[in-house]
Formats: structure tokens, C-alpha cells, sequence
């Protein structure tokens, strides 16, 4: 734990970023080679699940920025709401929105059509940039 100026105990240390990384690190570097079969499997798959989560938690607040700043451009300016949790409830309300725009045929043909796929191909970067970051690349 740290220490403010005065001496007193502050909460800033271990980041979740650091936490995160060292149960990865711990997992990969110790678990892994010490197991085998399924249960090292499970632990692959676990130490993925970490670094995406850390992935997620570094980049959300401004993937969830953009694909707001998006679907206002789509659907009509709305103010975005405080709080992270309250951000991605109401990012998810209007991508039904615009899912059942794109139903209705809005993009089907012309510059409606050109934008909602720049938006949706902007949106599943961002997802990938999370869950598969490898595929952004290949």
C-alpha cells in the first residue's frame, strides 16, 4: 500500500492493471508448465480471460466514448449518460435501435448505408481490439 504526502495510507497501489498482470504472469509462468492436459488448458484459458479483462478495462471508457459519438451521428445527438455502467446500458439500447434502422432496410443502399457499416466496422475493431487484438492484425 502507499503513502500519501501526510503519511497515511492510500489505496492507489496495486492497479488493477497490476493485478491483473501478475495472476496472468503467475498463471502462465508457474501454473502452466507445472500442469498438464486439460487442467493446463483451463489455466491458458483463464490467463486469456485476465489480460482480456485488463484489455477491456484500459480501453472501454473510450471505445464506449466513440461508439456513443457514433450512434449519435446515426441515430440523433443524445447526451451521454454519466457513469460507465449507465454509458454501456444506454450503448446497447441504441444499437437495437439502429438493428432494427438497418431491419427497416436504412442500409440497404445509399450514404445511410456507407455510414452504419463505417460505425459497425469502427464497433467491431474496438470489440476486437478487446477479445482478439491478434485479428486486427492479420
Amino acid at each position: 500500500m502507499e503513502r500519501g504526502p501526510g503519511g497515511e495510507a492510500t489505496q492507489d497501489r496495486p492497479t488493477q492493471h497490476e493485478i491483473l498482470d501478475a495472476v496472468q504472469r503467475f498463471l502462465d509462468g508457474e501454473v502452466v508448465p507445472a500442469t498438464e492436459g486439460r487442467t493446463q488448458f483451463l489455466v491458458r484459458v483463464a490467463a486469456n480471460l485476465l489480460r482480456t479483462l485488463d484489455r477491456e478495462l484500459a480501453l472501454e471508457e473510450d471505445q464506449l466514448a466513440r461508439e456513443w459519438q457514433g450512434l449519435n451521428e446515426l441515430l440523433g445527438a443524445e447526451p451521454p449518460p454519466a457513469g460507465r455502467e449507465a454509458l454501456r446500458d444506454a450503448v446497447r439500447r441504441r444499437n437495437s435501435a439502429l438493428c432494427e434502422q438497418i431491419r427497416a432496410g436504412a442500409a440497404d443502399e445509399g450514404a445511410a448505408r456507407e455510414q452504419i457499416l463505417a460505425h459497425v466496422r469502427r464497433a467491431v475493431q474496438d470489440k476486437l481490439a478487446v477479445t482478439n487484438p491478434g485479428l486486427l492484425t492479420r
